[in-house]
């Protein structure tokens, strides 16, 4: 499912761990916020990791869960396109 993935992290070390670790699942579409395509297994994995990743008393993590019809309707005002990385590479 398309998944819009935004955080506010004041610790400059947790944000990038956060960051590198979402370059894995998903396009990094504006400073911190990323757009991944993840099935519930991968949804359940990234989010235990980012639990592991963050301080919940001064951090902030939000996940929004897009199905098809919403995310044909996202608009999108300047440069950009919504992106749609595949789920799997063959090498």
């Amino acid at each position: 499912m398309f998944t819009i993935i935004s955080y506010d992290i004041i610790d400059d070390r947790r944000r990038t761990k956060v960051m590198k670790y979402l370059k894995g699942w998903g396009t990094r579409v504006q400073y911190s916020v990323f757009e991944c395509d993840l099935d519930v297994r991968a949804f359940t994995n990234v989010l235990r990791e980012l639990r592991n990743l963050i301080d919940p008393n001064t951090d902030s993590v939000r996940c929004y869960r897009l199905d098809e019809a919403s995310v044909r309707r996202i608009q999108i005002v300047g440069i950009g396109v919504v992106s749609r990385d595949p789920t799997h590479y063959f090498i």
